[in-house]
């Protein structure tokens, strides 16, 4: 278990450093609004109002999965359960593995008591310990639904990282069947392309999380934590691995229309939360940018959100888009 402690620990630290993040993977850039130099709207009149889970939440914006499980995850979850709150945004915990395997409290909803929050356990964790470990981190924090992320790639690299992935997808069925919240699909970087999110939403999940590359390097991260030379030079290829973002949510759109879609990976500000809502998205999860703020106070997330809302609202007023609907509709430069 100190193991797993050590790991989120060193997670935090390498997610910090600029060498970790896909900056130079990010195809965001490439995607252009056509400028409406006669918007016809009132930038105090824009309506970013929006909803997830079928509840109502200020701007189709989340804070997206974190780490978990070491001393300073506690004081991160603080600060971004007292933003979420305050500012009536969702946010996703990251992994609870290793505070459930010790019987830790999870105190993160008495700061949040309103906020939609989503737990969080990996896929190869739910195909090990089954329903009832799911449902234990859903009551340990009263979670509106059970975020199960996927990450092949990253244990691959992980040292001594899980490598048996047989029956994972029907573990995330019977979850989804069975639990007593909604189940969102999540991978961690590399993408979840359309074959993938087809036969996720043949058996019955409504809700995936893309995280396409270019934001934080989960692989990176873990190459350079694995101390076995053999295993990093079998890495090596594939460290740029995986889909962008940008071009899997129309993707998958298109061949699972009804799917619900949270866009993520390498979104950087609330520009690239309005290109997300553009491509398909229902919402657009960040996390890494929340990281430094959420080290530091409660106030400086808040005024990361709220920095993010005024960046879509200033995308919005530019593309003549007085609300989301309007924003999915907006034309985008041809080449």
């Amino acid at each position: 278990m100190t193991d797993i402690i050590n790991r989120k620990a060193d997670h935090i630290e390498l997610a910090l450093k600029s060498e970790h993040q896909s900056h130079a993977l990010s195809t965001f850039d490439n995607i252009r609004f056509e400028h409406n130099a006669l918007p016809e709207v009132a930038v105090t009149d824009i309506d970013i109002n929006s909803y997830f889970l079928d509840q109502s939440i200020s701007a189709p914006i989340m804070i997206g999965a974190m780490t978990g499980g070491c001393d300073r995850g506690d004081i991160i979850n603080r600060h971004l359960a007292e933003a979420a709150e305050a500012c009536g945004i969702p946010m996703a915990l990251g992994s609870q593995r290793a505070a459930l395997e010790q019987n830790q409290p999870q105190t993160v909803r008495q700061y949040a008591p309103s906020a939609l929050l989503l737990g969080n356990i990996g896929a190869t964790q739910l195909q090990q310990l089954g329903l009832a470990f799911a449902q234990k981190a859903v009551d340990a924090v009263a979670a509106n639904a059970l975020v199960i992320h996927i990450n092949p790639l990253q244990e691959l690299v992980q040292q001594g990282g899980d490598r048996d992935w047989k029956q994972v997808l029907e573990s995330i069925y019977h979850c989804s069947d069975k639990l007593s919240v909604p189940v969102i699909v999540k991978e961690v970087g590399a993408g979840i392309g359309p074959s993938c999110a087809e036969r996720l939403a043949s058996g019955g999940i409504k809700w995936i999380e893309v995280a396409g590359r270019g934001g934080t390097n989960w692989a990176s991260i873990e190459m350079a934590r694995n101390q076995i030379t053999q295993e990093k030079k079998i890495a090596e290829p594939f460290i740029d691995w995986g889909m962008d973002t940008v071009e899997l949510l129309p993707a998958v759109k298109q061949v699972c229309p009804s799917l619900n879609l949270i866009g993520s990976g390498g979104v950087r500000n609330g520009l690239d939360v309005a290109r997300c809502i553009r491509l398909g998205a229902n919402v657009s999860a960040l996390a890494q940018p929340f990281l430094a703020p959420a080290l530091e106070s409660t106030e400086a997330v808040i005024e990361k959100i709220t920095v993010l809302k005024k960046q879509l609202r200033w995308a919005m007023f530019l593309t003549g888009s007085s609300n989301l609907d309007s924003l999915r509709k907006a034309p985008l430069q041809t080449n």
